[in-house]
């Protein structure tokens, strides 16, 4: 369980990217919706398809736990490939790896990853520029250059990417992997339920000031159920996903597992009691501002197309891709 939420997080990550898109009343969920359909072919449909083709009792699907060495071997699709008898797909799998996650096969280190490193790199720098223009983080990180970059926020954010080399050089690399996946779960999983916290509140407070769901650009489905649910099943994994540090106990798993909760706990109740802060009430959440901005950017988009001219059924395709 904790490992499938490790998959899954970053998913929130089209959230942020509305501020930067062009014209994000269209492109926002078309993105949304395309995430979600990728996420049911490939995360669910790959495992459907791997559960189909290996058995259980495979001893393959051990390797990663009865070798020091593993690399692409340990993978389920390897092993799916193998008892089809379809050779050297074991070194395009560890291509694949070596790219999106950064696994080396010849001594199982992990090398700096472009896409998931451009990502996280992506999300902090917006969201601590974020925080900086909303006057909760130091004002240097409100500076960006000509091109819109938030380069202090960038370059802070840099600074503490671990060096995944020297984390998974040691015959320890495994335990060390298992500590960062119980935490950055533990706070993947706090933000979920931020965001689902604020979405009730989202809905509730358009619900008050009179204002229809169905005036939105998107409008999440099984809505408000759905957040309910969604936040009561990360609630539960949060707190039991750590429950296997207490048969026996074990300190290490155990603070790695919850020390998030603690944090986050911590922070949030001295942020309230500094600079007493309340909940807003429903009736006075803004709704409004950056409304006319967003507005202003579409009409300056629309007249952009308009004035291209028709498009080819090639152009409609690449833009549809």
């Amino acid at each position: 369980m904790v490992n499938s939420l490790f998959a899954y997080m970053g998913t929130e990550l089209i959230g942020v990217t509305v501020g930067e898109a062009e014209n994000p009343r269209k492109n926002i969920p078309k993105a949304i919706k395309r995430t979600f359909f990728r996420i049911l072919v490939f995360y669910i449909g790959g495992v459907f398809v791997i559960g189909l083709i290996v058995p259980s009792t495979a001893n393959d699907l051990f390797i990663a736990t009865t070798q020091a060495t593993t690399g692409a071997a340990a993978s389920p699709f390897v092993v799916a490939a193998t008892m089809l008898g379809i050779r050297g797909l074991r070194h395009v799998i560890n291509g694949q790896v070596l790219m999106t996650f950064g696994e080396d096969d010849t001594d199982s280190s992990d090398q700096s990853n472009p896409n998931l490193s451009n990502s996280d790199l992506y999300i902090g720098s917006r969201t601590l520029y974020g925080l900086a223009l909303e006057g909760k983080a130091p004002k240097i990180f409100r500076r960006v250059n000509r091109m819109g970059v938030p380069w202090p926020a960038l370059l802070f954010c840099t600074a503490f990417c671990p060096n995944n080399e020297s984390l998974t050089s040691s015959k320890g690399s495994s335990r060390v992997f298992k500590y960062f996946v119980n935490l950055v779960s533990t706070f993947g999983a706090i933000t979920w339920m931020c965001i689902l916290y604020t979405h009730i509140r989202f809905m509730k407070a358009l619900k008050v000031q009179g204002i229809s769901r169905d005036t939105l650009p998107y409008k999440a489905p099984f809505q408000p159920y759905g957040a309910y649910f969604a936040i009561v099943g990360t609630a539960i994994i949060t707190f039991f996903k750590g429950f296997d540090a207490f048969l026996p106990f074990k300190a290490d798993g155990f603070v790695t597992a919850y020390i998030g909760i603690s944090a986050f706990v911590f922070f949030l109740s001295f942020w309230k009691i500094r600079f007493r802060e309340h909940t807003i009430p429903l009736a006075e959440v803004d709704l409004i501002s950056g409304k006319k901005q967003i507005d202003d950017e579409e009409e300056r988009y629309l007249a952009e197309q308009e004035a291209r001219g028709p498009r080819t059924r090639w152009q409609k395709l690449w833009d549809a891709l």
